[in-house]
This record gives C-alpha cells, sequence and structure tokens, in this order.
C-alpha cells in the first residue's frame, strides 16, 4: 500500500498537536442517504458552527469523474463554474466551544483501504476516541410518527439498550461502513446511525431525519449543538407533506397502513422485528438488500439527483 498521508495536505499553520479533538464525525456523500439526511446535517453544522479547515484529501487519486461527472454551468457563450468534488477535514466548535473534527464531501471511488488507513492516522493525531456516522436509509415507515434510529458500532456498550430491527442482511458497501469495520478491528471506538427516512421522501430532503440524527449526535458525544434552524425546517416540511398528502386520493390510505405497522411495532417492540403482526410482513433479509440496491440505482448520478451516471 502507498503511503496514505500521501493523500491528504494540512490546510493550517497551526500544529496540529494544539488541535486535538476527541469526537470525528465522518460523511462520505454519495452513497446511501435516503431524504439527504447526511448532507442536511452537515450544512446545518457548516453553516450554524464556527469552523476552519484543517486538512484536504488529493480528489484526483480517489474520485472516478467519469462515473459521477461533477456539475458545471454554462452560460450563454461561456462556462462560468465548476462543482469540484472535494474530501475536507474541518475543525468545528460546538455552541460552547468544544472542538470536534469533521471529514466531509464524496465518497471515495478508488482505494478506500488507503483511505481508512489515512483516516486512521488522523484518528490517531488528533487524539480522537470516538467516530460518528449518521445517513438516511429508505424504510415503510410513516412521516406522522416519530423517526426509528438504527445504530451500529464497533463495541457493544456503544448501543446498549437499543433494539435491532434488522438480523443478518447483505448489502452494497460503503466507504465510511467499512471505515467503522477497520477501526473496530483496531479497537477504535465509532458508532453510526441510520434514520429510517419514509420511503416516498427518501428522494426528497427531509429534515425531520437530519434533526433525529442530529439528537443521536449529541446523546453519543455530549456536544452542545444548535437544532433550531433543523427543528423549523422540519416542521415546514411536515406541513407541506400533510398538505401533500391530503390533496392525493390515495395517499391517506397509504400512510394510515404504515401508521398501524408502525403502531403495532410500537406496542410490540420485544418481537424484535420492523413490522408487528403477521410474519409474512416483515421484510427478508433478501427483500432489504433488493430495497438498498433499488435506492441506490435511483441514486447514481451528480449529488444523488436521480439522474443516470454516464
Amino acid at each position: 500500500m502507498l503511503d496514505p498521508r500521501e493523500l491528504y495536505s494540512f490546510e493550517t499553520d497551526t500544529d496540529v498537536s494544539a488541535l486535538r479533538a476527541s469526537v470525528l464525525v465522518v460523511a462520505f456523500g454519495g452513497y446511501l442517504d435516503a431524504g439527504g439526511t447526511q448532507r442536511l446535517l452537515v450544512d446545518h453544522l457548516l453553516s450554524t458552527l464556527q469552523h476552519s479547515v484543517v486538512a484536504t484529501f488529493d480528489i484526483d487519486q480517489l474520485f472516478d469523474y467519469r462515473g459521477r461527472r461533477p456539475v458545471m454551468t454554462f452560460e450563454r457563450d461561456r462556462w462560468t463554474a465548476y462543482e469540484d468534488p472535494t474530501l475536507v477535514l474541518y475543525r468545528v466548535l460546538d455552541d460552547e466551544g468544544v472542538p470536534f473534527l469533521l471529514l466531509s464531501g464524496r465518497e471515495p471511488d478508488y482505494q478506500w483501504e488507503r483511505v481508512v488507513e489515512a483516516v486512521r492516522g488522523l484518528i490517531d493525531r488528533f487524539g480522537v476516541s470516538l467516530t460518528v456516522t449518521v445517513y438516511g436509509i429508505p424504510m415503510a415507515v410513516p412521516h406522522t410518527r416519530p423517526l426509528w434510529v438504527s445504530a451500529h458500532a464497533t463495541h457493544d456498550y456503544l448501543v446498549h439498550g437499543r433494539d435491532s430491527v434488522f438480523g443478518t442482511v447483505k448489502v452494497p458497501a460503503g466507504a465510511q461502513n467499512l471505515l467503522e469495520l477497520r477501526l473496530g478491528e483496531a479497537g477504535h471506538q465509532a458508532v453510526g446511525y441510520a434514520v429510517h427516512v419514509p420511503h416516498y421522501v427518501a428522494q426528497s430532503d427531509y429534515p425531520a431525519a437530519a434533526l433525529a440524527g442530529l439528537e443521536n449526535l449529541i446523546a453519543a458525544t455530549g456536544l452542545a449543538l444548535p437544532d433550531a434552524a433543523l427543528q423549523i425546517a422540519a416542521a415546514d416540511t411536515q406541513r407541506a407533506i400533510a398538505a401533500e398528502v391530503a390533496k392525493t386520493e390515495d395517499a391517506p390510505q397509504v400512510v394510515e397502513a404504515l401508521e398501524e405497522q408502525y403502531d403495532g411495532f410500537v406496542a410490540g417492540r420485544q418481537r424484535k422485528a420492523l413490522l408487528a403482526g403477521d410474519d409474512s410482513l416483515i421484510p427478508t433479509a433478501d427483500e432489504l438488500g433488493a430495497e438498498f440496491e433499488q435506492f441506490l440505482r435511483q441514486q447514481d448520478g451528480p449529488e444523488g439527483s436521480g439522474k443516470p451516471a454516464d
């Protein structure tokens, strides 16, 4: 393996030893993120908290430009803008001035193991004790009920007391999930939160999911993170969805059926299944894998635009 340290460059004049932080949030966009959960959360953190760039990754070594073509802007008779893909390590201060790190940008197409080793090196260098990921997955749940969040981690105590709705299932790999696996193998602490997003809004921005992810991030880390903007956006979106459902002929019945299934699950949580009642309603591992794969196919294209890749 080539030297992982050559994948990134520090972009600060401050001595790295003075930039230590105990928490690293990893957000590799472009994989699985129903409702724009991860993207909305990252945008919220960077727009509401003081931050600075610590390091940047050499994206030319990691990105498949032809597979996921970046967007350019053409105006009348010239090219005027280029949305270059990036992978950036930020140092962010919470509302009480406590620092944490945020690694955000395009999921690498190449050299995953080398990227993992690079991140491990940064974790050791900055004294990170907990790595966290947050993202959305499409599930058969209603928008009218509290969002369920599945947790996975490198150590059992990090998810103690949380029920899992999954058994064993094989799904397409993601770089941030591989990172969590490798960190666990190396003895590091890492935890991930998958917010269950109503499947019928999975292709749209769903701030309620980002808010749920933020709440879990706060609970896991103790960071003082603002939530007002996401609270407002979530309320506005819920009202818009309710209005859309009300004027669509079959939508109220679909939502009602999902509510009944959800309420049955909550009433029978001891059954360790997503849907209470008839076992035939419980998705199998193959069905869950197929749902993930279908969602990923719909996400192909620039920044999950839903347009097919070239």
